[in-house]
């Protein structure tokens, strides 16, 4: 028996009432209430073939950007299916030819470094938006004030 395979799938767009008819009718899937995400199983040998299945199966009917298994496999990974356009393809292509390693093997270090970029960018946003806050009041005051709307207007005596 061919095991099943829990994907999650993000969408570039909400899906219009008219796509999720047209794929229902061949596909049972949950939606969110935004329409940007669906949950599918899929029969597949594979966590890897699952996400290949759905990808041909949904890739003309809906605005697909990443399909990921949703539960971690053995070594606590999840897998991604992301459909790259030709420029960026080009790009991971080249890159892995220079490092003499495959296109799957150099995308998976794109994304870490692209996702720790990310992670350093928002903490210096937060360190940003902070800094003024702490420069006036300490910490302890910054935590205990409480916004005029959660006192009903009135100040706390702190």
């Amino acid at each position: 028996m061919t095991p099943c395979h829990a994907v999650e799938i993000l969408l570039t767009r909400p899906a219009d009432p008219g796509e999720l008819r047209y794929v229902r009718s061949s596909s049972r899937l949950a939606v969110n209430a935004d329409r940007t995400r669906l949950m599918a199983v899929q029969r597949a040998p594979s966590p890897g073939a699952a996400l290949h299945l759905l990808r041909r199966r949904l890739d003309t009917h809906l605005p697909l950007d990443v399909l990921s298994t949703h539960y971690p496999d053995r070594h606590r990974q999840v897998q991604l299916n992301v459909a790259l356009d030709r420029t960026a393809d080009r790009a991971l292509r080249r890159d892995a030819a220079a490092r003499g390693q495959r296109p799957g093997d150099v995308l998976p270090q794109h994304v870490t470094i692209a996702l720790a970029r990310e992670e350093e960018r928002r903490a210096r946003q937060l360190k940003e938006r902070l800094t003024p806050l702490l420069t006036d009041h300490t910490p302890g005051k910054s935590l205990r004030a409480q916004p005029p709307c959660c006192t009903g207007g009135r100040t706390t005596g702190h």
